[in-house]
Parts: structure tokens; sequence; C-alpha cells
């Protein structure tokens, strides 16, 4: 059962897709509808609210005590965006350098980040996590890299030891700045009193201007620095709104902690509600035990529209909504949709989610979708704007953008064209000429294939990455993705996370992530490995389709070192590489102990 309003083409695209075949197996998609003219530049959608919608409020964080929402509506954003960019100007920092800031999402990192793109400076927001790591190297690689002219942190406190040694450029912290010995108090930067030269210098802002840059999550590879222009964020927020056409006539308001390091918050969330004159409140918590329920306070207070989350995020507040049907009712009162992206979501997860919004709200079913993009795409390339009956499937492509699949090996490569792919990494030609084939479309490295060959307006099932899949020294391939979210629904709800092994060698094998419940109960944890492993041996499934081996890890995923993202997803690659010895222990033969296993056929 779907939600009445996804047949109702006046607040929703109907599903249209365009298919060409190509005689060496590959083949394009495109949407019908061509793209509408969209707004020059970020700035332009603020000055259009504070001219309609002036006291709206815009943006809102929990203050110092965690009590009360204090928030900037759009006028009161707008005046401190001018008096920020005033002083940013003043500073005369060097051309063509950005200013980077490495803190949580906050008001302060909302201004500054808005007011520099506002005057043609660009921002590149690094994930705090840099900062706060026992090893600051990463944070310095990347600082090196970037060449700042001004590194802004939230509190000198927290944030100067990491800063140290970081020389040549301005720094400026919130808080405690005389900790850090010449740097400036950004309230100095909130003096400032707006001139026309802010005005002028955002009047010759040009859509192909850089507006931002992002680092790649790391997922793939080394991180590269990726150019964000302000036609690629402002096209694809137009994409998005000729799909979803109710966010024409309604405000979206959410509750997000998703980091604006990364593309899901700081380009998908952030700009759908700046574009649209919605409301952000931002979120303090984290898909984590301890801060989980931050979240859930802050859903329960702000009862939001629409939950954009990862799956690691609706993972954690599950257990919670499924033992509270009052605190689901009110979660789930006035929202539309909750859409998943960064990661596959586990069909035992969308059946859990259904199957609460059910019982709370049984004659307002749940819009549960998703999207699909990358960080070089700004980000969605691809939306499911129709009622969706199980995970997998990540939509068609969005009006203005091509996709192209290509036979690569056992899987069908996707790589994608547009007005919203960015153009290269910046200063790095020899990152940028590989990552685009000769007809130009992006090597996104992601692979799909067509949910019904003959029906492509029912759009493309995700099919993990190209790169994560290897190979048994049978000569089978093993597809990492399909069957790591085979394996973790099956065992919900006692296991968060699974890493793949078996390259080279007989059998495929398990390093297990527990969740809270099955760390709780090693022993019932056991016996599930044990029974998933003997239930696919007995449906007839493969070698490389059945492990026959699992260990349980003790230590999470640390994302000191790379093992999992500020989105909450594991990087498998980061997790094999650092955690060799265990790969070596499972695949072990003769077995080890610790392992659970289930005979080799």
């Amino acid at each position: 059962m779907h939600p009445a309003f996804l047949d109702d083409e006046t607040q929703i695209a109907p599903p249209r897709t365009v298919l060409t075949r190509f005689d060496d197996g590959s083949f394009t998609l495109r949407s019908p509808m061509a793209l509408r003219p969209y707004a020059r530049c970020i700035g332009d959608w603020l000055e259009r609210w504070v001219r309609e919608t002036p006291h709206t409020l815009a943006l809102a964080e929990r203050d110092e005590q965690g009590e009360r929402w204090r928030g900037l509506s759009y006028a009161e954003l707008r005046a401190q965006l001018g008096a920020v960019a005033q002083s940013l100007l003043d500073l005369q920092l060097p051309a063509g350098q950005p200013i980077a800031i490495v803190s949580d999402n906050a008001l302060d990192h909302a201004v500054l980040m808005l007011a520099a793109m506002h005057v043609g400076i660009t921002p590149c927001s690094l994930s705090s996590a840099y900062a706060r790591s026992s090893d600051p190297s990463r944070l310095h690689s990347m600082l090196a890299a970037l060449q700042p002219s001004l590194v802004y942190a939230s509190d000198a406190a927290v944030y100067a030891r990491a800063l140290a040694g970081v020389d040549g450029v301005v720094k400026v912290f919130s808080r405690n700045a005389h900790a850090c010995p010449g740097s400036l108090p950004l309230a100095q930067l909130q003096a400032g009193r707006e001139t026309p030269a802010v005005r002028q210098a955002f009047e010759a802002l040009l859509p192909d201007d850089h507006a931002k840059y992002l680092l790649t999550s790391g997922s793939t590879g080394r991180p590269k620095v990726v150019i964000n222009t302000h036609r690629m964020l402002c096209a694809n927020q137009k994409m998005m709104a000729q799909t979803w056409r109710f966010l024409e006539r309604e405000k979206p308001v959410l509750v997000d902690w998703l980091p604006w390091s990364h593309t899901f918050g700081g380009n998908h969330n952030l700009n759908t509600v700046l574009c649209h004159g919605g409301t952000l409140y931002i979120d303090e918590g984290r898909p984590v035990p301890g801060l989980i329920e931050k979240t859930v306070r802050n859903l329960r207070d702000v009862k939001p529209t629409m939950l954009f989350n990862v799956p690691r995020g609706f993972d954690m507040l599950l257990p919670l909504l499924e033992a509270d049907d009052t605190l689901a009712a009110e979660v789930f009162s006035r929202m539309r949709l909750a859409f998943y992206a960064a990661a596959a979501l586990a069909p035992s997860t969308w059946q859990r989610l259904q199957a609460v919004a059910r019982r709370v709200r049984p004659a307002q079913p749940l819009w549960l979708t998703t999207s699909w993009g990358a960080t070089e795409t700004a980000p969605a390339v691809t939306t499911a704007h129709w009622g969706l009956d199980g995970a997998g499937c990540i939509g068609a492509p969005l009006p203005g953008l091509e996709l192209k699949l290509v036979p690569n090996g056992s899987k069908l490569e996707m790589r994608v064209k547009g007005v919203s792919v960015f153009c290269g990494y910046r200063n790095a030609p020899r990152d940028t000429a590989p990552a685009f084939d000769e007809e130009g479309f992006y090597r996104i490295g992601d692979a799909g294939y067509l949910v019904d060959a003959e029906r492509p307006e029912q759009g493309v099932v995700f099919n993990g990455r190209v790169a994560e899949d290897f190979k048994l020294s049978s000569g089978s391939w093993v597809s990492v993705g399909t069957l790591r979210i085979e394996l973790i629904s099956q065992l919900a709800p006692l296991v968060q996370d699974i890493v793949l092994t078996g390259h080279n060698h007989d059998e495929v094998g398990m390093l297990v992530f527990p969740s809270a419940a099955g760390a709780a109960d090693p022993a019932r944890l056991a016996d599930a490995l044990l029974g998933a492993m003997q239930a696919r041996r007995q449906s007839g499934a493969g070698s490389s389709q059945c492990p026959t081996r699992a260990l349980v890890m003790v230590q999470p995923p640390d994302p000191d070192s790379g093992e999992i993202t500020d989105k909450g997803y594991v990087n498998q690659g980061a997790v094999l590489a650092r955690r060799a010895a265990d790969v070596a222990r499972l695949q072990a033969s003769p077995v080890g102990e610790g392992v659970v296993h289930i005979a080799a056929q």
C-alpha cells in the first residue's frame, strides 16, 4: 500500500524513462522531462526568501545547555551572512585560496560557509573527526592539498592542538580564541558592517564559479578535492523539484545530523531546505549508542516533514521506535517521506520501518524512498519518485542527466553525464582524466541493472561497487554488495555490518561487527551465524553465495583509521587492510579458535 499522493501528478512526477540500446550491450537511460531554468547561485535562494518569507525560521540548533532551540530566520541569516562576508572581504584573503571549516554542523559553521559562497570565496568543510583524532597528520595532509587562506574551528580548546603547525593561515574560532595566540574570534567577523562591496561581489558570481569543495569520502581510495560549482548545486535542486513537485509549495522541515563535510548532508539536505525556504534543525545526535537518544529527542520535539538518513541511522532508530508506539506516532505524525542513501538498506530494515509506520498511522502509509549519486554529481543522479515495495531499486535518472550502463566483467557499470556532474578534481589532472570515459561520462564506479529490461520506468537496482567484487580460487565471482546486504538482513538485529573475505581462497568468510544486541549475547550470535550459513547451504546456494566461516570482531570499526565514515557505513577496503591478521585467521586451514564455521562442500 502506497500513499495516495504518489498518484497525484501535481505532487509527484509520474515515472517515465527513455531507453536507448547500443550494439556493444550498453544502454542509456534519461528522463523525457527537460530541465527547467535554475538559480544562478546558492545565494539567490537566500535573497528570495529574505524578500518573500523573512521571518521563517531557516536554521536552528540546541543551546549550550542542550535545552532550548536557538535559530536564525531568513532575515537574520542574511544579516549575519552579510556581516561575515564583509569581514572576509576586509581580510583581503589571497584569491583562489579556499577557507577550511573543521567543525561539526552548527549555526556559526553555516553562516561562515554561506557568507564565503555569497562573495566568491570557496569554502571546504572537513570532517571534525580528522581534527579530533589522536593523529592529526591526515588533517594536515588535507590542508596541505587545499592550501586554505583561513581555517575555522568552533572551539580552540578542542581544535587548536590539531591545528598547531598549520602556519601561514588566518585561524578563526567561535570560542576560546585566546587559547590560540594570533587567532581571531568569530565574533570579530560577525561585527562587520556590510557595505555595497558585498552586493558587488555577489552580483559578479557566475554559475560555473566554484561554490564549494568537498573531499571524497575515501570509500573508493585516496580522498580527492571535488569541485562543486553553483551550476551543479542549483541544477540538482531543480531536478529534484521537478520530480518531487510538492516541494514547490510545501516548505520542508528537517531534523538532520548528516555532516556538511559530505554531499548527502551538505548538498542534498541543506540545499533542499535553502532552495525551498524550509527549516533545518541541526541534530547533535549520531547513530551510535549514547547519542542516538539525542536524535530521538529532537525528532520528537520537531516532528519533521521529511527524514533523511543513512541505513545505520535507521537501524539505530528502529529499536527505540519499535519499543514505544507513542514516540513513533509523534515522530511520524507530519512525515511525508523517509529517505535513505549513501549505502544499501537491508530488506529487514525496510520491513521493520514500514511495520512501525503501519502500526502507529495505519490510514497514512509511509513513503520510503531513496536516491543515488556521488560527491562528484552534486549529488543526486537518480530518484525513486514512485512507490517501492522493497529496498534495492535506486530509481531512474533525473531530468538533465543521462545514465549509461556498460558491460564490465559480470556486471553493468553505471556512468553519468549532465549539467550537475563535476568538471574535475581540483589541481589534479592525473586523477581527473581517468574519471571520464571517451564520451565524457563520469565513471562513478558503481554497478546496476534494470528492474525490468522491458520497462525502464521501473528503475535501476543497485548492484554494489564494480571494484569491490572478488574471485574465489574456483574462478567464481563474489558479488560483495548483494551478498553483504542479504546476510545483514538474515542476521538482523544481531549484526551491524559485515565485511566479506575470500579473495583467491576456496571459501567466502565474514568479519562480523555485532550490534548492541549481538554483542550482549555472543552465544545467540554464534548460533545465528551458524544457522544463517547452514540455511544458505541447504537452499542450494553456490560457494560464491554461501559463506562457510565467520569471525566476530571485538572492536568496532575505527573512524580514525578510515574503517567507518562520518555517514556511518563501513569502508570494506580499509577494514580488510587494517585487519589483515584477522582475515588470515579467518581463512586459515585448519579452522582456528573462535571461528564459527560449517564444513566446506
